[in-house]
C-alpha cells in the first residue's frame, strides 16, 4: 500500500508539470514568439531564459497574457528566471526581439514550464496513512525543488562557460588584428626608412652638375 502511494504520488508530480526547453537563433532586427497553453486559472507559469551568443549576449523580450496584456516584459536582459500566476485561461505569449543589432544574431536558451498545483485527493479511510502521504509528499516535492536548482545550476554555469568561451575568442582575434598591424607598420616603417636612404645616398653620388667643360673653353 506504501508502495502504490508512493507511485501515485510521483505520478501526480510528474503529470502535474508541462515543461518546453528550446535553444533558437534570432535574426537581426527579428522578432520571435512561443506559446504556451494554459488549461485553468491558478497555474504557475515559469520562464527562464539565458543568450548563449551574439553581440553583447542581450535581447529583449515580453510576456503577454491571452487577451494581449504585457505580464512581463524587459530590454537588453542577458537572462532571467521568472515564476508568476496564470490568472486567465488560454494561449500566452513569450516573444524575444533582436531589435538592437543590425547584423548580429543571437542564440537564446529558454525554458517555458506549466505547472499545475495537485490537489490531494480525500482518503478511502480516515486513518489511511494520511501523516506518512503528507510527509512522503513533501518530500517528493522537495526533491522537485532540488532537482530545480540543479538544473538551473546546470543552465547557469553553461551560459558562462558560452559567454566566456566568446571573450577568449574575441581577444584572440583583436590580438591577432593587433599583431596584424604591426607588423605592417614596421614593415611600412622599414621601406620608408629603406626608400630614404635610397634618395639621399643617390642624390649624394650624382651630386649638382658642374659646368666645367664650358669654363675650359673660355679659358
Amino acid at each position: 500500500m506504501r508502495g502504490l502511494t508512493a507511485i501515485t504520488l510521483l505520478a501526480g508530480a510528474i503529470a502535474s508539470v508541462s515543461a518546453t526547453a528550446l535553444t533558437t537563433t534570432i535574426p537581426p532586427n527579428q522578432r520571435l514568439c512561443f506559446y504556451a497553453d494554459v488549461d485553468k486559472e491558478g497555474e504557475k507559469i515559469g520562464f527562464y531564459f539565458a543568450v548563449q551568443s551574439g553581440g553583447d549576449f542581450d535581447i529583449d523580450f515580453e510576456v503577454k497574457d491571452p487577451l494581449n496584456e504585457q505580464i512581463i516584459d524587459g530590454q537588453r536582459e542577458r537572462q532571467g528566471d521568472y515564476i508568476f500566476t496564470a490568472n486567465k485561461v488560454g494561449e500566452y505569449s513569450f516573444c524575444f526581439e533582436n531589435d538592437m543589432s543590425s547584423f548580429t544574431e543571437k542564440l537564446v536558451d529558454f525554458d517555458i514550464m506549466v505547472e499545475s498545483e495537485p490537489r490531494r485527493e480525500p482518503p478511502a479511510r480516515a486513518s489511511q496513512l494520511s501523516d506518512h502521504t503528507s510527509a512522503l509528499e513533501e518530500s517528493v516535492y522537495k526533491l522537485k525543488s532540488m532537482l530545480a536548482t540543479v538544473e538551473r545550476t546546470q543552465k547557469y554555469f553553461h551560459t558562462r562557460e558560452n559567454r566566456g568561451f566568446s571573450l577568449v575568442k574575441s581577444t584572440q582575434n583583436k590580438l591577432f588584428w593587433y599583431a596584424v598591424l604591426e607588423s605592417l607598420a614596421i614593415v611600412s616603417m622599414a621601406v620608408y626608412v629603406l626608400y630614404t636612404e635610397y634618395v639621399s645616398v643617390t642624390s649624394q653620388l650624382t651630386g649638382p652638375k658642374v659646368p666645367g667643360i664650358c669654363v675650359a673653353k673660355l679659358l
